[in-house]
Formats: C-alpha cells, sequence, structure tokens
C-alpha cells in the first residue's frame, strides 16, 4: 500500500502538540507540502473556520479513508 501523502489529504494528527493548541485524533487537511515530508496542515471547525496552520513531519500524521481498503 503506498502511505504517501498528497495535497488535500484527510490526515489525523497522531500524537500532541500542546504547544501549538493541537491534540492527538484532530483532523485536518494537507494544503501544501513544504519540503519532502513536511505537509503544511490545515485544522478547521465543523462551520469550515481555521483555527490552525501548521508544519507537520509525515511521522506525525495518519491518512483517514472514506472507502474500502483492501489489506497489503
Amino acid at each position: 500500500m503506498n502511505n504517501r501523502l498528497k495535497m488535500l489529504d484527510v490526515v489525523a494528527l497522531i500524537e500532541d502538540l500542546p504547544e501549538h493548541g493541537l491534540f492527538r485524533g484532530q483532523v485536518g487537511t494537507i494544503v501544501e507540502m513544504l519540503v519532502p515530508d513536511v505537509y503544511e496542515v490545515e485544522f478547521s471547525d465543523e462551520e469550515g473556520q481555521v483555527y490552525a496552520m501548521q508544519a507537520l513531519r509525515a511521522d506525525q500524521l495518519m491518512v483517514l479513508h472514506y472507502h474500502f481498503l483492501e489489506a497489503a
């Protein structure tokens, strides 16, 4: 399975970042690739209002899937 992150992927944070007001499980969208394996992630509330933008490493994120994935 290809685990590469790409623009507009919906991702979840897999660690707490209290210094940035972000916590494990918060969901965001990749909006820019900054350098290889570092992404700008936008976090929005249910009304679409952005409450955080943060540069995050790929190992801090998990892609969320909304369709069936076959096991590798």
